[in-house]
């Protein structure tokens, strides 16, 4: 067990660059191992998600070449995978289970997709059914369609699925099973989640059509292998956003990081309570990025409900934060979907508010977080959620005295230099020194 201990900061005065997209460099892999040709990706976020993915491409028979840490080499399998050795680990990430399960539905061989105990406690049952559809054959090993999953590789035929929900791992799931479909595959989505995978299609030239909600897709369609520039991640941006924001006299610039309109949704929010924020788009690949500059100022409170849900769902932990550090009320609704992410984070994040001293009142599908409480250090756990995590510590650089985060170690499934970061940032300004702080992935 590992613990992360905080202390107050009072500004926070940096100039950096986070490690890259984790969404991105999930479908880098999936994208560049299915495709014919060699893909180059730069900037890859190696954390320990992105890592099962990779893992899981190589045991299929994918060669991939690590140049260096954030540098890979991928030759394409022209989507003809090969029959794993054993059962194959998706480790804590539910975007490498649900992801894969959509590719390994179309091939010709069973395969077995299992994870560690919070991974094996989340919901399949949401691609199990459209993939069933499909002509899939998936057994669920759990209770109520949880995993592990056991698939067994068939002749798929393109659906018309209307989606119940917004999420980009279900969307992506049935996208990725029509690659492999007889016919056209479509997804309807009742709101639109986020568009990492219709991007990436189109980048390999495998062109979806995008009519409003609904995502149409060509069955048995080739993919060209492409290069890929991976982001920075806007999600591990999203904690000192917040930090800067609430924060007086701040001053913080992000390089490079992803400004996909479909994962902005934090900026949005921050400018409604107040924040100081520009953003630049400088240039765009598969993705458009660019730089972030927020100046420190004063909050207020907000609601975040509706349809702006799913463009914030990674970051509503971090922005119960904000709240926490704005003047009023900030309201949660319609976000029960984070009861059934790597932990149940509206009641991981409202029991630990409330331990640094800020009042929380828990709904079904949100909270309500009233802003201005003087905060004293907590001694809270992460319960294994890497998002959980950094958020508490950000919020203990607002607390009188010393924060503990326990059972920390769970961030290296998306931000590997999280800690190390956040010394060297509150350490610049205790030293007044104003200094490049390279994250992740280099230019």
């Amino acid at each position: 067990m590992s613990q992360l201990k905080v202390t107050p900061c009072k500004s926070i005065q940096a100039d950096l660059r986070v490690p890259g997209d984790k969404s991105i460099s999930h479908r880098s892999i999936m994208f560049g191992a299915l495709a014919e040709g060699k893909t180059r990706v730069t900037g890859f976020l190696r954390s320990e998600d992105c890592l099962c993915t990779m893992r899981i491409f190589q045991a299929l028979g994918v060669n991939i070449e690590e140049i260096d840490a954030h540098h890979l080499l991928i030759e394409g399998s022209a989507k003809k995978l090969k029959p794993p050795c054993e059962a194959l680990d998706c480790g804590n990430s539910g975007t490498s289970m649900r992801l894969i399960a959509g590719v390994l539905a179309g091939q010709t061989f069973t395969s077995k997709l299992f994870g560690d105990a919070s991974l094996s406690n989340r919901p399949m049952q949401r691609i199990i059914n459209p993939l069933t559809q499909m002509g899939a054959r998936i057994l669920s090993q759990g209770e109520k369609g949880r995993p592990p999953l056991e698939i067994h590789g068939q002749l798929l035929k393109g659906i018309d699925y209307i989606s119940p929900i917004a999420s980009a791992q279900l969307k992506s799931s049935i996208l990725l099973a029509g690659l492999f479909a007889k016919g056209k595959t479509s997804v309807t989505e009742p709101v639109i989640s986020r568009d990492h995978t219709e991007r990436m299609l189109e980048h390999f030239h495998a062109k979806p059509t995008i009519e409003n909600l609904k995502v149409t897709l060509n069955g048995e369609t080739r993919l060209h292998a492409q290069d890929i520039q991976v982001p920075g991640d806007i999600s591990s941006a999203a904690f000192w956003l917040v930090a800067a924001a609430a924060s007086p006299h701040s001053n913080l610039t992000i390089r490079d990081v992803g400004l996909n309109p479909t994962r902005t949704g934090i900026l949005s929010v921050l400018l409604r309570m107040g924040a100081q924020i520009r953003e630049s788009i400088e240039t765009s690949n598969a993705e458009p990025f660019g730089n972030i500059q927020v100046k420190g100022g004063h909050l207020v409170g907000t609601v975040v409900e509706g349809e702006e849900i799913p463009n914030v769902i990674d970051e509503i932990p971090i922005l119960s934060v904000a709240a926490a550090l704005a003047e009023g009320e900030t309201i949660f609704r319609n976000a029960e979907e984070l009861r059934v992410k790597e932990t149940d984070r509206i009641a991981a994040m409202a029991g630990n508010l409330r331990k640094f001293g800020v009042e929380v009142e828990e709904f079904k599908d949100g909270m309500c977080v009233k802003g201005g409480a003087k905060l004293k250090g907590a001694h809270v756990k992460s319960f294994g959620d890497h998002r959980i995590a950094m958020s508490c510590a950000i919020l203990g650089l607002f607390a009188e005295g010393e924060t503990i985060i326990d059972d920390a170690e769970c961030i290296t499934t998306s931000y590997p230099t999280f800690e190390k970061d956040l010394y060297e940032i509150t350490s610049n300004v205790t030293s007044s020194l104003k200094k490049m702080v390279s994250i992740g992935a280099s230019k």
